[in-house]
């Protein structure tokens, strides 16, 4: 695996998506932001902590938000390759983009409801000065467009100010609430005259490789547990003509995110 072609072009193609929604891009980060010991198994050669030193080649122009689920920290859910919480896991991360010389916005806490555990979190973040935004779940979600894009759904989530072109939603896991921030800042921002945009930024499945590629197998296989799977993505043949692998979470949510983003 070519680490350096691979920042190169990521870098290269992340800046012209921003260019393309007029300097305001959130872009959601799949996977593991560091230590990506999944994505090495894969490809052999791929640096675990390739993806950070790619936020290096864009610190300029970037903003970091951490998202983190509130029921995962009250029901201390584990990374299983560190057997850490994602509470833990969180803080671990800010340490760790500092050591790397790059500072996060703000901690978001996601589908807050008052949860004890959360709460004593949201103070710990905050004796660290780190700035704590929560959000609660999203009034209508999945199903009621209209309720979730107005001042009730996205709109009672509190703003979050961001300076730069290029804004990195991460989190420590799966459903951490990335997408939901992102569209709820986007909501925000078409508010205030600001028309930005969306963009997922994943590392499997490799979209351009067959279905049954040996690599894309491997991914499916190590994300089993999660009960994940790779198909062929029915709505991007339809609009290109061309097939492309996707994963079942992406393609199941692709209806409703498509509705929210034309509705916003």
């Amino acid at each position: 695996f070519n680490n350096e072609k691979y920042i190169k072009e990521q870098a290269s193609a992340i800046l012209e998506r921003v260019k393309m929604f007029n300097n305001k891009l959130y872009l959601e980060f799949g996977g593991k932001l560091l230590f990506d010991y999944h994505a090495s198994r894969v490809l052999p050669g791929f640096d675990p902590n390739v993806k950070m030193r790619l936020l290096l080649q864009l610190k300029d122009k970037a903003d970091i938000l951490l998202c983190i689920y509130a029921g995962d920290i009250e029901r201390k859910k584990v990374r299983a390759d560190f057997g850490i919480t994602y509470d833990v896991d969180a803080l671990k991360l800010i340490d760790d983009l500092r050591d790397w010389g790059l500072g996060v916005l703000g901690v978001v806490i996601t589908r807050f409801d008052d949860q004890p555990a959360a709460k004593i979190f949201k103070n710990r973040l905050e004796r660290r000065n780190i700035k704590v935004y929560t959000h609660r779940f999203t009034k209508g979600y999945p199903t009621d467009i209209e309720l979730i894009v107005s001042d009730k759904g996205y709109g009672a989530n509190e703003y979050i100010p961001t300076e730069k072109p290029l804004v990195i939603v991460t989190g420590p896991g799966p459903g951490s609430g990335k997408l939901a921030t992102s569209l709820s800042q986007l909501y925000h921002d078409y508010k205030r005259g600001i028309k930005a945009g969306y963009a997922k930024f994943e590392t499997f499945p490799i979209w351009d490789l067959p279905l049954k590629h040996p690599v894309n197998i491997a991914y499916e296989a190590a994300t089993a547990d999660i009960g994940d799977f790779n198909l062929i993505d029915t709505f991007h043949l339809e609009a290109y003509g061309k097939p492309a692998v996707n994963y079942n979470r992406d393609v199941e949510i692709f209806p409703v995110l498509k509705c929210i983003l034309e509705k916003l």
